[in-house]
């Protein structure tokens, strides 16, 4: 056994940069795990960064001066959160409040399609069934509201902690795009001058994490908008609301898009009932998960790694249990990162063992 551990670790860790690339992300892990809270302010200045550097590359190369594109791009984004804060927020919380109170009249419809189910088919459901479904419905229901009043006296902190990440986020996006160049340099410094495996792996991994970050924001921009336009249209109810759903369910590939489905679906049902509007929202909804998934990805992630669903799907869970919603956001290029490391780690030819008993 002690002779099958060294020869691993000879053939894996026999190169002085691959010990020192294990180190660095085991502390990498650990100091994300531990401080995580603490450094979240910096990782979404980071995050937010790498969508605007695709901003300032643009404007740097119609012939705009560093400085004055790393201004037009921060005036970019800073405009972005106002407009959001004085209009499209304020809509969204309006929508979401009409939902709450809307509830309990979706509920008691929901309850008398339910008793008509035992009567329709005897055979499938009996009206005690039916009875003690309802009665473990409202029980979880109620104990839904009890965890989101908890939640919500509870964030009250979080909200302070908002209006800290409003001012003190974009300072530091600032500074990253402006001081990029420098700070790369100096963690550069900080590392051996000779270090291959870590240019391969930057190289790789730095246009790739950048390009997906960027074309993830713009497709959920683009397909929350074009979900709220198209419920206006229709006149489906809380249009904007479910249209930003909508929008964020792209985050979770292949889940996200069935999980989506349920709100959209419910709330037509319960507006309109097996009508013809409804089948037109449902249609339109099919219409934009189909053009997304087969025009709009492929256009904004043409270069991306090919990867099997399960191992997007085994990325999502396992990235996603670990740092939550930006652990599901950054899942595919963390998944990526962790395949070009794998391939890029030097290792020895194994050595066959001809010795003898």
């Amino acid at each position: 056994m002690l002779n099958v551990f060294q020869n691993w670790m000879e053939r894996y860790f026999a190169d002085e940069e691959a010990v020192l690339l294990a180190v660095l992300l085991v502390v990498s892990l650990i100091v994300i795990v531990q401080l995580g809270v603490v450094l979240a302010p910096m990782i979404t200045a980071v995050i937010i960064a790498f969508m605007m550097q695709g901003v300032v590359a643009r404007l740097k190369a119609w012939g705009v001066g560093h400085t004055v594109a790393v201004s037009l791009a921060f005036l970019l984004l800073v405009g972005s959160l106002v407009i959001s804060l004085l209009y499209i927020v304020p809509v969204i919380w309006e929508q979401a409040q009409n939902l709450v109170r809307e509830t309990p009249r979706m509920l008691k419809q929901g309850q008398d399609l339910l008793l008509l189910f035992p009567e329709r088919y005897p055979a499938l459901a009996t009206e005690e069934q039916v009875y003690e479904l309802i009665g473990l419905l409202r029980a979880r229901l109620g104990d839904m509201g009890q965890t989101l009043l908890s939640v919500s006296l509870a964030q009250i902190p979080v909200l302070i902690a908002a209006l800290i990440y409003l001012v003190l986020v974009p300072i530091l996006v600032f500074f990253f795009l402006k001081d990029s160049d420098q700070m790369i340099r100096w963690l550069g410094n900080m590392l051996p001058r000779r270090r291959p495996v870590m240019q391969q792996i930057w190289h790789e991994m730095n246009d790739q994490i950048a390009n997906y970050v960027r074309g993830k924001f713009i497709e959920i921009v683009i397909v929350a908008g074009v979900s709220s336009i198209c419920f206006g249209l229709l006149g489906l109810n809380y249009a904007l609301l479910l249209g930003v759903v909508v929008g964020l369910s792209v985050l979770v590939p292949y889940i996200g898009a069935a999980v989506a489905t349920l709100p959209v679906a419910l709330i037509g049902f319960f507006q309109w009932g097996w009508s013809s509007e409804f089948f037109y929202v449902m249609l339109a909804y099919g219409i934009i998960q189909a053009l997304d998934g087969n025009v709009l990805v492929p256009l904004l992630f043409s270069e991306a790694v090919k990867m099997h669903p399960v191992a997007i799907i085994l990325a999502v869970l396992v990235f996603g249990g670990l740092w939550g919603l930006w652990g599901v956001f950054f899942a595919i290029p963390l998944a990526t990162l962790c395949k070009a490391i794998l391939n890029a780690w030097p290792t020895r030819p194994a050595v066959a063992d001809t010795s003898k008993e």
